[in-house]
């Protein structure tokens, strides 16, 4: 899987015309060797990266003394320590440590590792001011590599499908302990902790937000957890976006109600919306769709329950973590929607948030699937709220 991996993208590098490609990003970093190492940190502190040529070994550069981190990993050909030039490392020594790392890129670009052409056109996900000045001393043309990687990983090999269950799995379990914990008088943090606590013990990696809200917190949506005691009868919504087994992301919603109350009417009538929208728009999917097809053909909830600006996506893709394509709905499209077409071995994630404005609570629902050669497989398995459906 790896090996194939390193080739998608050594083949995208080709189709640009670049002679390499640098990657901070973690998760592009473990697409091209399967390695990781302080992925959070490595986030905000780049002092790990990657360079792939468009033919030939691939040179990884690691924090100081974790070259045994890349061992078993047959895509990675060589181990280096990292050049940084961030101030915590340099101070006012930023410059000098930048050209010192441009001049060892220069090289590699010039050892005949890249496309053969002699030009040095580099792709990069992510760069400062100071590395791009020192690569543009040097003669590098920098060309955006987050495209690039984007592309490359959009189609999932059956290897990648399979790792993916394999991470929707364990994410589902942490699921399970965290509804196994939900009682009127915990707190929204206590139980988004049972969650990360459960999937960490699984051997998942981080969560990239903390979107859990109860009650009168779930509308508006995006809004963390807080300390906010959850009560009787209140609906729960969560999304996972969780980085997890193996590297692949999980990113799956679910509304609960809590303790033993009835839902009300408006609650029934709010999830039944967006259940029904999650469900119509996995069975319209089918390859060959073009991206303003899915959002001019998605279903919506009835217009009362429509709010377009908490509704804007349709569905979004995901593999190492959300990528590309991202399809937003009619309202949205024709300003901000970009051109494109459905393809089997994607995986997405179909959405529905029904947050009608003005109203005490809102629903969130997705699920992920895999576009394949007929339509949509549904790859989560975790089950939606009776209470709420009945």
């Amino acid at each position: 899987m790896e090996l194939d991996r390193l080739a998608r993208l050594q083949a995208e590098l080709v189709a640009h015309g670049c002679d390499a490609g640098l990657f901070y990003d973690p998760n592009n970093i473990r697409y091209a060797t399967g390695t990781s190492n302080m992925d959070v940190y490595v986030l905000h502190i780049p002092c790990r990266y990657v360079f792939v040529p468009a033919e030939g070994p691939v040179t990884l550069f690691d924090f100081k003394s974790c070259e045994h981190l890349s061992e078993g990993h047959p895509a990675v050909g060589e181990t280096r320590e990292a050049v940084n030039w961030f101030h915590f490392f340099t101070g006012s020594r930023t410059e000098e440590y930048a050209a010192r790392w441009a001049a060892e890129i220069v090289d590699l670009l010039g050892a005949g590792r890249g496309s053969g052409h002699g030009s040095k056109r580099l792709a990069v996900d992510r760069l400062d001011p100071y590395g791009l000045r020192a690569l543009e001393r040097l003669d590098v043309e920098v060309v955006d590599g987050g495209e690039i990687a984007n592309l490359a990983r959009v189609i999932k090999s059956d290897a990648e499908i399979a790792a993916m269950r394999v991470a929707l799995a364990a994410c589902e379990r942490a699921i399970g302990a965290m509804e196994a914990a939900l009682d009127p008088g915990i707190t929204e943090q206590e139980l988004w902790a049972e969650m990360h606590r459960t999937a960490i013990a699984e051997g998942g990696g981080w969560f990239e937000t903390r979107l859990l809200t109860s009650g009168p917190r779930t509308n508006p949506w995006f809004q963390e957890c807080s300390d906010r005691v959850i009560r009787d009868g209140d609906l729960v919504a969560f999304d996972t976006d969780h980085i997890g087994v193996g590297g692949y992301g999980v990113d799956i919603s679910r509304t609960w109600l809590a303790g033993d109350a009835r839902p009300t009417t408006e609650q029934r009538t709010m999830y039944g919306a967006a259940y029904e929208q999650v469900q119509r728009n996995i069975e319209m999917l089918r390859p060959g769709m073009t991206f303003a097809e899915v959002s001019e053909r998605a279903h919506r909830p009835p217009g009362d329950l429509h709010f377009p600006p908490g509704n804007a996506v349709v569905l979004h893709g995901l593999g190492v973590s959300n990528e590309y394509p991202l399809v937003l709905n009619r309202e949205l499209f024709g300003s901000d929607g970009y051109p494109g077409v459905v393809e089997p071995g994607m995986v997405l994630c179909v959405e529905s948030l029904v947050a009608p404005a003005g109203r005490p609570e809102a629903v969130k629902l997705e699920e992920q699937v895999l576009i394949t050669e007929t339509g949509a497989e549904v790859l989560s398995a975790y089950p939606f709220s009776k209470a709420l459906l009945d």
